[in-house]
């Protein structure tokens, strides 16, 4: 998916995944609950972004590794 808005970068060495929102970095994620935050941070209420992330929304695009995981394999 070309141009996401919301893009879950691969899992660190360290741990958690970088997220961006339109292109700019917004945080690093360590877990769903960081990346809601993060959502709800960027002008979403916390019901829309809870559900973006549970529903897996397309509007995500989970870069180098599965989504949900946010440690380094």
């Amino acid at each position: 998916m070309d141009g996401a808005l919301i893009v879950v970068h691969r899992p660190r060495g360290t741990g958690g995944r970088r997220v961006t929102v339109r292109g700019q970095i917004i945080g690093l994620a360590h877990n769903d609950r960081d990346l809601v935050e993060f959502l709800r941070q960027s002008g979403l209420d916390e019901t829309t972004a809870e559900d973006m992330v549970a529903g897996d929304s397309a509007m995500i695009e989970w870069r180098g590794g599965r989504p949900h995981q946010y440690e380094a394999a």
